[in-house]
C-alpha cells in the first residue's frame, strides 16, 4: 500500500481526538455529564454537547443528528446492546466510587479486582454507554 502518515510507528493514526455518542436526551445525559464527571461542556447547540477528557473529546450527540454522520449506515437503536467501554484511568477506586454513587450514579457492577491486575467498577450513562473507572 506504500507510506502512509505515522507508518514508521506501524499505522496511520496518531490517535483518537473525538467519540461521538448518539444519545436519545440529549439534556439528561448533559447533566449526567456534568454532575458525574464535573465537567462543564466545552462546546454545546441544539444537538450537541462536548466534554473534554484530556486531550480527547466526547461529543454527545442527538440520535436525530447521526445519520447526517455515518449514513447510509443506519444508526442503532439504544436496545441494540452494548459493543463498547470507555475506560478512565483514576488513583482510587473505591473512594470515586463512594463519591459517583453519592451523586446518584448507579454501578453495574464493582468495584471488583480482575485477574488481570486492575481494579474497576463500571456505570453507563442515561443513554446506555458503558464507562469504567480502573486502577
Amino acid at each position: 500500500m506504500g507510506e502512509t502518515t505515522g507508518a514508521a510507528r506501524g499505522g496511520w493514526a496518531e490517535g483518537v481526538s473525538a467519540i461521538t455518542l448518539f444519545v436519545e436526551e440529549l439534556a439528561e445525559c448533559k447533566r449526567f455529564y456534568e454532575e458525574a464527571f464535573g465537567l462543564p461542556a466545552a462546546y454545546e447547540d441544539d444537538a450537541s454537547a462536548v466534554y473534554k477528557f484530556g486531550e480527547l473529546m466526547v461529543n454527545l450527540l442527538s440520535v436525530s443528528e447521526a445519520p447526517g454522520l455515518i449514513g447510509p449506515a443506519p444508526v442503532g437503536g439504544a436496545d441494540a446492546g452494548r459493543r463498547f467501554q470507555l475506560t478512565v484511568p483514576v488513583a482510587d477506586v473505591d473512594a470515586l466510587y463512594a463519591e459517583l454513587t453519592g451523586r446518584g450514579v448507579k454501578f453495574l457492577n464493582g468495584p471488583l479486582d480482575r485477574p488481570w491486575g486492575i481494579r474497576t467498577a463500571a456505570f453507563a450513562d442515561p443513554a446506555g454507554h458503558i464507562w469504567e473507572i480502573a486502577k
